[in-house]
């Protein structure tokens, strides 16, 4: 038997979290290990559709408006998450941290007020342990213009990634014992092996 625990995977653009959640999935599929893995915003259908209004290139909303639309996004999500909660492991490309990283450290809206609409969504459902995915502003910058497409998240300014990726560091910091650090500027194959053994140990 296996541990049913929630793991997310953080970080800014092009740290890798998306890459590592997606192969910890392909992973566990290949064990035969029951699980399910979603994205923030997204997930669901009704996720996906406020996902798109919010990476949106003709989308002008401003950043309160951004945050209640992601804690929608999230609302929508729990109905999905709470239905699997201890019943198989749940992988999230993204979650509540990265609400307070963007909108808390990165665009300065009020943490207590964040932290408060998460526990009123969240209720009883808790993250077991996180993989913090950091890069340097070289690799970022490299990665980005590759991609075929970007959203209006992947064009804010350096100063805006390096003030949310501290963010995360500071939360990390707070709760080592539930966060691992990802040194996304290493080898690739390397960081799928630190994180597939610390998926084992988790889930034994």
């Amino acid at each position: 038997m296996y541990k049913k625990i929630v793991i997310v995977f953080e970080g800014i653009e092009s740290s890798g979290k998306t890459f590592h959640s997606h192969y910890v999935s392909k992973y566990l599929k290949k064990k035969k290990i029951d699980h399910i893995l979603l994205r923030e915003p997204g997930g669901s259908r009704n996720s996906e559709k406020i996902r798109k209004l919010l990476f949106n290139d003709k989308s002008y909303f401003n950043k309160k408006t951004d945050l209640l639309l992601y804690m929608a996004s999230r609302s929508e999500n729990m109905i999905r998450l709470k239905e699997y909660y201890k019943k198989k492991i749940i992988l999230i490309d993204r979650f509540t941290d990265s609400t307070i990283a963007y909108q808390h450290y990165g665009q300065g809206l009020n943490l207590n007020l964040i932290n408060d609409i998460n526990k009123y969504l969240l209720e009883k459902f808790k993250v077991d342990f996180t993989f913090l995915n950091v890069v340097n502003k070289k690799n970022m910058i490299k990665r980005l213009k590759k991609r075929k497409r970007l959203n209006r998240y992947d064009k804010f300014d350096n100063n805006f990634y390096k003030k949310v990726q501290n963010g995360f560091i500071k939360i990390a910091k707070k709760t080592k014992k539930k966060y691992q650090i990802i040194d996304s500027n290493l080898d690739i194959d390397l960081n799928k092996k630190i994180i597939i053994e610390k998926i084992n140990k988790l889930i034994k």
